[in-house]
């Protein structure tokens, strides 16, 4: 089992700050998937291709960690169709996330790509490495969220300016779950019925994906049905 780390509360940044925590709650937990946006090409079971970053190494570092809040499903992917994972920090609960630690640089790019646009121009971290929070447009991953540090270098994600109680939820595709549960193991060295049984616990996934259904996708290489398991009771999302 891999003890997960507790981020330290947010510090003081003086200076440019060339390196930072991606934390990664989504299908970018899967190294395989996040490295079609940092070198390019299309990730298993997507339908679009991204440029890559402008520099494509890969991480420096990797460590799996514990964010405050919760993901949920929502919004319609073009990439995997199906719902999007979002993070709410402000919801109760703890979320298992997998940090990268890259440069601000290849942070920038991946933020772009999320937002189908070309890489390219360095984003401005003042306003979250200040307040802990920064919307940089209207878009579904441009609100970004800096929860705390580690090791002295800032942790960033990125997610929608919705809380939880503002969006519909929409079920995930079994492609964008299988990225997701193999970015899960991987990270926390969790089995797969432990992560399957918390993603399918996850709004959105939750009465339309079972944690049985989930957990076969790890086996059959995605095919166990990419759209949602059961249909929703009545009134759900």
């Amino acid at each position: 089992m891999i003890r997960p780390r507790r981020l330290e509360a947010l510090g003081g940044f003086h200076g440019p700050v060339r390196h930072v925590w991606y934390a990664a709650y989504g299908s970018n937990m899967h190294l395989d998937r996040l490295s079609a946006y940092l070198t390019g090409g299309r990730p298993a079971g997507g339908r679009l291709a991204s440029p890559g970053c402008r520099d494509p190494r890969g991480p420096a570092r990797t460590e799996a960690v514990l964010l405050p809040g919760l993901i949920y499903f929502a919004t319609e992917s073009e990439v995997w169709t199906g719902g999007r994972a979002f993070y709410d920090p402000g919801s109760a609960g703890e979320v298992p996330g997998r940090a990268y630690l890259l440069t601000t640089q290849q942070f920038s790019d991946i933020v772009a790509q999320e937002m189908y646009r070309e890489p390219g121009e360095d984003l401005d971290l003042t306003e979250v490495l200040a307040r802990g929070r920064a919307r940089m447009g209207p878009g579904r991953y441009e609100t970004l969220v800096c929860p705390g540090q580690l090791d002295g270098y800032p942790v960033l994600t990125f997610t929608c300016p919705w809380q939880r109680s503002d969006v519909a939820v929409n079920a995930p595709s079994g492609a964008y779950l299988r990225h997701l549960l193999a970015g899960i193991t991987a990270a926390h060295g969790w089995s797969v019925r432990r992560a399957a049984e918390y993603v399918a616990s996850c709004p959105g996934a939750d009465g339309r994906w079972t944690a049985a259904r989930i957990a076969a996708l790890a086996e059959d290489g995605g095919t166990a049905g990419d759209g949602a398991g059961e249909a929703p009771p009545a009134g759900h999302g």
